[in-house]
């Protein structure tokens, strides 16, 4: 006998699961990217403002 029937058994993979931690992670990223963004925007109309003033 082979033990070829044996290794053709599909074993169902386990779904990974979504981490809490590492959305948590992505989420203060990218709260603090827009945070940065929002301040170069705001220096930016800052600055021309007071320029043409």
């Amino acid at each position: 006998m082979t033990q070829k029937a044996a290794a053709e058994i599909a074993v169902p993979t386990r779904r990974e699961r979504s981490d809490p931690l590492g959305i948590a992670y992505l989420a203060t990223i990218g709260i603090v990217i827009l945070a940065w963004i929002a301040g170069l925007v705001w220096a930016a109309i800052a600055f021309f403002s007071w320029l043409v003033s």
